[in-house]
């Protein structure tokens, strides 16, 4: 028998105060969490109040406000739990992420409660669902997962408002009080936080924190994508007066006991368009025929000791953030843009890693000190690329020097066992308001790599450096001698690996997997065979995607990706918490001072790695952003594109020379009846033939942009058909 009103008001009531057993609600605020809108709900409100304290369930206190009476309490537990982080869909079904199974526990909607993404929960395991999968209700929220969430606000009738939340936000709508909304209008963006959710059949309760403006502005939208990643642009005032109140001089008794590198030739290479430069090379040829490299990073921790509210916020951001069309940096701009930036033609506090390379990239000796130095230039990557073309330049010793350095280092690292992954990214040209007016493939510049391989040696050697003074220690090495933060990169995927496999086998590539682990070099044979052919982005995107994710960790188990045994993060202390970790534990060992804990690098690792992560989402949607709003002024045009990826319901193609993904759904082929091959991973027309699969060439039109959930769609053109 279905229930009236009053007795769905009066289970809700029950179960919100049996889960919170001294509180005590206020009669306007249980109107508020089961949304009362009419004088007919009004009454039964009341009338289920009454009819729990009648039955000595709840007690009146002072005002109006409710408790729950001791006759009201429930108990209870049971103990076939298992703990994981909350994964909701689009469509409300939980995921539970947990170590405990190789598969993710299903949780229906209706066994949520108020549960929200990312939340770490306590789920009671039900058994299996119709298709075998494993099932369970959260019995409790253990610990919050956002502390921010991104919407629209929308007024309900009068008196009442709503937040819709994005979609990668939250997966229901939140009520706001109208004291709470602060200077927000409804139909803008907003950013909010939770303030509580009583009860999974009422909504929870917002607090507008940030107007974003309104929506669809590049502004709303572009702050939504930070906000969705709990990324928070500006910085709090006193971390601003913190910074501005840095004493910047730098004194005879600093000079005096640091390396003094004013005298030698040091420069810059960085993009057109940096303007904090974390790096410095120089370099000379010693008399015995040996390379001497020194590379020269911004001295951010002088300036930045440790429990200040400076490095507390550093340590939060863990990483900048960078978007199309700006950068959200980790450090205010007073350090990273003027204080730390070794700037040319300025005096520079630096930690600088000098290291001598044998001809044959072997690295023979090195040091790591403090120094000042002076940069003689800065260079941008083309301005490099020119005078490693040939232009002549009062710098062009040093540059063409670290060019064939870098040659030889770079051929050494690929024979030795570093996967050259070698994706274009796109490149956006934007108008005054952010719009995207074109967009090319960056190109790629040997002065690239040049920089990539110096800051890679140092990274090398400073980590190869922690490991030597273990060696030289006499104690027997442990975790906790010399304890360091590495930079990780475990096995790839065997799974992901296998589906690589199965789809270039139809094209004729073999690259197989027959055991429990891959060498890097079976990788960069099938990277090369697909080098210049219609599948080179795809499977390289492919195999980035099977790629385990590098992290910070004090458990050092190498890099497989660049083939290292030892390797850290070293040379961007302006942009990256984990580099100035690592400077600090460096600057204690050349001390004899103890640093960080093994478990305080753990915890730090974990969080940066977390963080790291968050950004390279942010980003990639920044990305996707720009596409969408580029060919949402192209709808109708066509283009080249390559398959890229095969899936039962469509085809995602990539667009030549933009780098840009869409998709072309099942249902718009309809030349034929299309089936879905799970052992050749292609559409194949049931009548005709046709096979569309990975790395086929077609013709598209851009038939549809949907800027909120950042989707492109697609169209064969007819003459494909």
């Amino acid at each position: 028998m279905k229930k009236s009103k009053k007795e769905t008001f009066e289970d809700i009531i029950l179960d919100i105060l049996q889960k919170n057993p001294n509180a005590n609600l206020p009669f306007d605020v249980l109107q508020n969490i089961l949304q009362v809108n009419s004088k007919k709900d009004n009454q039964r409100l009341k009338d289920a109040i009454n009819s729990l304290y009648d039955r000595n369930l709840i007690v009146k206190r002072k005002g109006g406000a409710i408790q729950l009476s001791s006759n009201g309490q429930d108990g209870g537990d049971n103990k076939n739990t298992v703990v994981g982080k909350m994964d909701i869909s689009r469509r409300g079904t939980g995921y539970l992420i947990t170590e405990a199974f190789d598969q993710d526990v299903r949780v229906p909607s209706k066994h949520l409660g108020t549960t929200l993404q990312n939340d770490v929960v306590k789920v009671e395991l039900l058994g299996k669902g119709n298709k075998g999968r494993r099932e369970g209700k959260v019995i409790e929220i253990l610990e919050r997962g956002n502390s921010i969430f991104v919407g629209k606000l929308k007024k309900q009738g009068k008196q009442n408002y709503l937040i819709e939340p994005d979609e990668k936000s939250a997966h229901t709508d939140f009520f706001i009080l109208p004291n709470n909304i602060g200077d927000a209008q409804p139909g803008e963006k907003v950013v909010f936080e939770l303030v509580d959710w009583v009860h999974p059949r009422s909504l929870p309760e917002a607090k507008i924190v940030e107007v974003l403006g309104k929506e669809g502005t590049n502004d709303a939208n572009v702050l939504s994508i930070l906000a969705e990643n709990q990324i928070k642009a500006g910085f709090p005032e006193e971390v601003k007066e913190y910074a501005e109140q840095i004493d910047t001089e730098i004194t005879q008794k600093e000079i005096a006991r640091r390396r003094d590198m004013r005298d030698e030739v040091v420069f810059t290479i960085d993009p057109d368009t940096a303007k904090d430069f974390d790096d410095g090379l120089s370099i000379k040829m010693l008399d015995n025929g040996n390379y001497y490299l020194g590379v020269h990073i911004a001295d951010v921790s002088h300036y930045m000791p440790q429990n200040t509210v400076l490095d507390e916020e550093a340590e939060k951001r863990a990483t900048s953030v960078y978007l199309v069309d700006r950068v959200i940096p980790m450090l205010p701009e007073k350090l990273s843009n003027d204080v730390c930036s070794l700037k040319p033609n300025e005096d520079k506090l630096a930690f600088s890693c000098f290291m001598e390379i044998a001809p044959n990239g072997k690295l023979v000796d090195h040091s790591i000190e403090e120094t000042v130095i002076h940069s003689d230039k800065r260079f941008t990557y083309e301005q490099a690329q020119e005078i490693i073309d040939g232009k002549n330049s009062e710098f062009s010793t040093e540059i063409e020097m670290a060019a064939k350095l870098a040659h030889i280092l770079l051929d050494k690292r690929f024979r030795e066992g570093s996967i050259d992954f070698d994706t274009p990214e796109p490149k956006f040209v934007l108008d005054e308001n952010g719009k995207p007016i074109d967009v090319k493939l960056k190109k790629r510049l040997f002065a690239h790599r040049l920089i990539e391989e110096c800051m890679l040696m140092a990274n090398r050697t400073v980590a190869k450096h922690v490991d030597q003074l273990r060696k030289e220690s006499n104690k027997e090495t442990t975790k906790d001698l010399y304890p360091f933060l590495y930079r990780i990169h475990d096995q790839p995927d065997l799974e992901k690996l296998k589906n690589i496999e199965e789809n270039v086998k139809p094209i004729g590539i073999n690259f197989h997997i027959d055991s429990p682990t891959v060498s890097s070099k079976a990788i960069n044979v099938l990277l090369e065979q697909i080098k210049d052919t219609t599948l080179e982005l795809t499977v390289n995107d492919l195999m980035l995607r099977a790629m385990a994710k590098a992290e910070y960790s004090p458990n050092n188990i190498g890099h497989f990706g660049l083939g290292f045994d030892d390797y850290a993060h070293f040379t961007s202390p302006i942009r990256r918490y984990p580099d100035v970790i690592v400077h600090r534990l460096l600057k204690n060992y050349l001390a004899g001072k103890p640093g960080y804990t093994y478990n305080d690098l753990k915890q730090l690792g974990s969080h940066c790695s977390e963080r790291e992560r968050s950004a390279i989402d942010a980003e990639r949607d920044s990305v996707k952003l720009k596409q969408v709003e580029y060919l949402s002024q192209h709808l109708g045009e066509e283009f080249d594109g390559v398959i890229s990826g095969v899936m039962s319901s469509g085809v995602f193609v990539d667009l030549e020379d933009i780098h840009c993904e869409g998709m072309v759904r099942v249902s718009d082929l309809n030349d034929d009846y299309y089936e879905y091959d799970e052992q050749r991973h292609c559409l194949v027309g049931r009548n005709h033939g046709k096979k569309y699969q990975l790395g086929k060439e077609i013709r598209v039109t851009v038939v549809n942009t949907d800027l909120k959930a950042r989707q492109i769609d697609l169209k064969l053109v007819d003459d494909d058909q």
